[in-house]
């Protein structure tokens, strides 16, 4: 693994030496139509100017270029802001959960980095510039996070998480179903497992040490956990809360993992900052979601996914029941949040699901009560709220030039956005297949 990661080191040092010696490069981008903003209407005809990685301006009409620029014809295109998605795990087997545990005593972290960049790559040609990188080996995230900024490799721009913070036995304990002889080798080098409030500040600290810029935490089991535990709250709020207090500490934001109401009501109190899945909600968790700010990150592919996989007999005995209970409730909440306004940011579980396919996540919003409008405005500025970042999201002077476009109007239908043509990363055209 070191060898790998000095060799990407030492490439993007010549890449930023070549860059450096470098005229400033300018494109300019010809839309026919743009959604600069999602969450407000869409412009027509107008010209997006991107300077190197930066958007430098944006114009309506077709503006005349230099002679020195570059210009990409989008006139008959639907233009818009790259995607994020707030929930993926690049780490994943592309959706095969039984290869992944067929495959289990046979890899190590070269064959799971090499499967990270594959999957970063598929995720960025569906456009998605940006993720949330929900757990995975935090060394090797980290890795890839890097590598991608510098221009080593192609991939969305990484939030990562590192692991998920669990209790003993929890959702992210990976030792979990493991022969004795395996799980004792496997437990040493966890340091995401806490049990008390000071082990899990403790853990914390490790995750953030370990590079992790957003902290995730179980708060319930887990639907494809090799446990028969169930969804239930897996933590105390006491834990939660030193969890909360000591990433926040540390500037942080703060996803629980909960399936479960109490545990989400739990960390809704303890001050995360989102709740992923939300599987079961009440009147309450409604409640302390409007009153708290936390974003819900539905992840509504997922039980999809995990209902296709079950029934081609790829997963194993004790996940069959959970996902019949999840599956039957989460659609139900998702549609009561979304009723109620709380606020959603675009999530998809990818890694679960084939990286890839991030854009079915639309249609399935949609179909729980929110518009295309407002779907795509939890993938681009919503979700770069959720993120903390205010260089992504919508396209805007002075912002990364993540610019994708489809054939059509999505806001008319949104599944569109499962065929995008053209990908622009930080001002590099990375897919163009019009």
């Amino acid at each position: 693994m070191f060898r790998f990661v000095l060799a990407m080191m030492l490439a993007a040092s010549a890449i930023a030496a070549n860059a450096a010696d470098s005229p400033p490069r300018r494109v300019y981008i010809l839309a026919g139509a743009l959604l600069d903003r999602p969450g407000t209407a869409p412009r027509g005809p107008s010209t997006i100017i991107v300077e190197n990685e930066r958007i430098l301006a944006v114009e309506d009409g077709f503006r005349e270029p230099p002679s020195d620029a570059r210009v990409i014809d989008l006139r008959d295109a639907f233009v818009m802001p790259g995607l994020i998605d707030s929930h993926v795990h690049l780490f994943g087997i592309a959706g095969d959960p039984l290869r992944a545990r067929l495959e289990a005593m046979t890899r190590d972290g070269f064959d799971d980095e090499l499967t990270a960049v594959a999957n970063a790559r598929a995720t960025l040609r569906a456009g998605f510039t940006s993720v949330r990188d929900r757990g995975g080996d935090a060394r090797g995230v980290r890795a890839l996070r890097d590598a991608i900024d510098k221009g080593v490799i192609e991939g969305p721009t990484i939030t990562n998480a590192g692991d998920i913070i669990s209790v003993t036995g929890g959702h992210g304990d990976k030792t979990n179903g493991l022969a004795e002889r395996f799980a004792d080798a496997v437990h040493q080098h966890q340091v995401n497992i806490c049990d008390g409030p000071d082990d899990c500040r403790r853990a914390v600290r490790a995750e953030v040490g370990l590079g992790a810029q957003v902290i995730k935490f179980a708060a319930t089991g887990g639907v494809l956990s090799n446990v028969s535990g169930g969804l239930a709250r897996a933590m105390t709020f006491e834990e939660m809360q030193a969890i909360v207090e000591t990433a926040h500490g540390l500037g942080r934001k703060v996803a629980a993992h909960s399936h479960a109401v109490e545990g989400t009501r739990n960390a809704l109190r303890a001050g995360v900052d989102s709740i992923e899945h939300g599987t079961f909600l009440d009147d309450e968790a409604i409640r302390l979601f409007k009153e708290t700010g936390a974003y819900l990150v539905p992840t509504m592919l997922a039980p999809v996914t995990v209902t296709e996989q079950a029934r081609a007999g790829a997963l194993p005995a004790a996940v069959l029941p959970k996902i019949e209970q999840a599956s039957a409730a989460a659609n139900a909440s998702i549609a009561r949040a979304i009723a109620a306004g709380v606020k959603i940011a675009f999530g998809t579980d990818t890694g679960v699901s084939k990286p890839g396919e991030n854009g079915r996540e639309f249609a399935l919003m949609v179909k729980a009560g929110m518009r295309p409008a407002d779907a795509i405005k939890a993938a681009t500025v919503s979700a770069a709220d959720l993120l903390g970042k205010d260089d992504v999201g919508s396209i805007a002077p002075g912002k990364y030039a993540d610019i994708i476009s489809v054939e059509r109007s999505p806001l008319q239908q949104v599944d569109v956005l499962e065929h995008v043509r053209f990908v622009m990363h930080r001002g590099q055209v990375v897919k163009d297949d019009r």
